[in-house]
């Protein structure tokens, strides 16, 4: 899977934070409305120390007893609306933040739907899982608090600095002592932390991917007793992230320990500062009080900025990663123009030329000038040894793969003129390997087409064994189905393939799974369905070539001959060779 670091030189958190933006801008006023309250609200707690330099210099100094009690309800109240704000603040902003996460989570979702095979064929499920869940709830977690009260701490702490100016210009200097190491301390921080950040994010997306196919994978590892290699593994990777956390830790601990420890010194500085020059009477007892008020109400502020930055970073590199996904370029879903010619029925390969991306530029290709014809209403059977690219060509139809060149027309359109889903109605696929959803057995036939005839798609694929189940129709097969034997899983593969009566028909292998007794069950019902379709089959037994009409044998990566059944036999070594029996039994891509 591909991970892209970003450098120190190119990064810039506040560059790529800015990308939320167009899921931001539909809920702004409500967050603008929050920042301007938790604004009001910081502001309401810097007049506590004004109040309290009232009450210093006036009732407590006068022995004014009622007014002492004034100013007690004066900060009772302040106390109380502050309090109020910073909760309607949280209000505010707990319902557009919940729908901005899921927003962003169902574009992912349907962008990964829409993204090419090849893609997923290259990413970890893990890393894609882990977009979706943790990053988008570190991404909300930075919209609920540092955007917020970054700015609303950097406003407490402007005003509160001019309000300590005002009142004592010296004593305000030796506490704008520290701002200048802070300073650098942050910038650095924010250099270091986003790199851990990122790394520590991809290892949790590595954790889940094991997580992941170790419990789709129960099975085999059970049956090979592989479990303590399996918890190795495991273990080993979750050592790695903690020690990356670890790291994250230190990290913060380093900030924190400057940015709490020098505003300390500073405020006790301006503390026996200020008792020297109230002894000399150069300033009030009063004037101390708010100054020092004001200087412990901006701790806060001060003491959050290491967090609200580490919590920043997290979401920078959260929405990078988000975005890394987002930005592959989906599956084309443009028309071309429609071809002119139309003459050209059926299935056609011409000079089909495909590679894999990811192959090296010299190696050869998996398929070389593929030329096949399919006529309307006709099957085909598809035969070639292990590795001679058989599911390789079934997949270019649907576009599961794009060819590197030439072109496949059905019904003489070139099937990259079509929208996909146009192209997804017309042609149905049951691969060799079936995959089941978390689902009743009714919902993953129908999956083929909704508006199907179930019955007759069942009753096709031989899979009346479902009316036995606990609830029928409505029973959950369970995730991937592996409640089901593999026949039966094959089974209602093939009834979700012919659901919709498609118009054009490519099975892979449809029957590998199958005793003889049923398998040749299936083939009486599947006759009938071939005879209202245009289909492709990829077969290896002669049982299940003689379901097709004529027989293609690629070899090398190329159709080497055409003909029936019985044609070939007798003037093909490779493909009498392939139906003897001692050719090669399992499909490999």
């Amino acid at each position: 899977m591909p991970t892209t670091r970003a450098t120190a030189e190119e990064h810039s958190a506040v560059r790529t934070l800015l990308r939320l933006w167009p899921y931001v801008r539909p809920v702004r006023a409500r967050l603008f409305t929050a920042a301007f309250v938790a604004v009001l609200a910081s502001c309401t707690g810097l007049v506590i120390p004004l109040v309290l330099k009232w009450m210093v210099d006036g009732p407590v100094a006068g022995r004014d007893p009622a007014g002492v009690w004034l100013g007690a309800l004066f900060l009772l109240l302040l106390g109380l609306g502050e309090a109020l704000l910073f909760g309607l603040r949280r209000w505010l902003v707990a319902r557009p933040l919940s729908r901005v996460e899921a927003e962003m989570r169902a574009d992912l979702y349907g962008h990964l739907q829409r993204l090419p095979v090849s893609f997923h064929d290259r990413w970890a499920s893990g890393q894609l899982l882990s977009r979706g869940t943790t990053d988008l709830m570190l991404v909300r977690m930075f919209l609920a608090f540092p955007l917020t009260f970054l700015l609303v701490n950097g406003v407490t702490i402007l005003i509160g600095v001019t309000i300590m100016l005002l009142q004592d210009w010296t004593l305000g200097l030796v506490i704008l002592g520290p701002a200048v190491p802070v300073i650098v301390t942050c910038v650095l921080f924010e250099r270091r932390y986003f790199h851990v950040a990122r790394l520590a994010q991809d290892q949790v997306g590595d954790l889940t991917t094991v997580v992941e196919e170790s419990v789709l994978g129960i099975r085999v590892i059970k049956g090979f007793g592989r479990h303590r290699s399996q918890a190795q593994a495991f273990r080993e990777l979750s050592g790695t992230l903690r020690g990356t956390e670890l790291r994250k830790a230190r990290l913060l601990a380093a900030i924190w320990g400057v940015i709490v420890t020098l505003p300390e010194i500073a405020i006790g500085a301006a503390l026996v500062l200020g008792s020297v020059q109230v002894a000399d009477g150069d300033l009030s007892a009063g004037t101390l009080v708010a100054f020092l008020s004001t200087a412990l109400a901006l701790r806060w502020p001060v003491d959050s900025i290491g967090f609200l930055l580490a919590i920043s970073q997290d979401a920078a590199s959260a929405t990078e990663r988000y975005f890394e996904v987002m930005d592959e370029t989906p599956e084309d879903a443009a028309v071309a123009a429609a071809d002119a010619g139309r003459e050209d029925m059926g299935l056609r390969f011409d000079h089909v030329v495909f590679r894999y991306p990811d192959a090296p530029e010299d190696s050869p290709p998996v398929l070389d000038r593929v030329d096949l014809h399919i006529r309307p209403g006709e099957s085909m059977a598809l035969v070639g040894a292990t590795g001679s690219g058989k599911t390789t060509l079934t997949a270019l139809v649907p576009r599961l793969h794009e060819l590197t060149s030439g072109r496949i027309t059905l019904d003489g359109r070139d099937i990259t003129a079509l929208p996909r889903e146009t192209l997804r109605e017309l042609v149905a696929v049951a691969f060799e390997e079936p995959t089941l959803f978390s689902a009743s057995v009714g919902e993953n036939v129908l999956m083929g087409d909704e508006e199907g005839d179930l019955d007759r798609a069942l009753a096709v694929a031989q899979a009346e064994f479902v009316h036995a189940l606990p609830q029928g129709t409505g029973t959950q097969v369970g995730e991937q189905g592996l409640s089901l034997s593999g026949g039966q899983r094959q089974r209602l593969a093939l009834a979700r393939a012919v659901v919709g009566r498609p118009r054009f028909l490519v099975l892979d292998d449809p029957l590998s799974a199958l005793d003889v007794h049923t398998e040749a069950a299936v083939e009486a019902a599947l006759r009938e369905v071939l005879a209202e379709t245009t289909a492709l089959i990829v077969a290896h037994r002669p049982s299940t070539v003689l379901l097709a009409d004529r027989v293609a044998l690629l070899s090398g990566g190329r159709i080497t001959a055409v003909g029936t059944h019985h044609e070939l036999l007798r003037t093909n070594a490779e493909y009498a060779h392939l139906m003897s029996g001692s050719g090669e039994t399992e499909e490999n891509r």
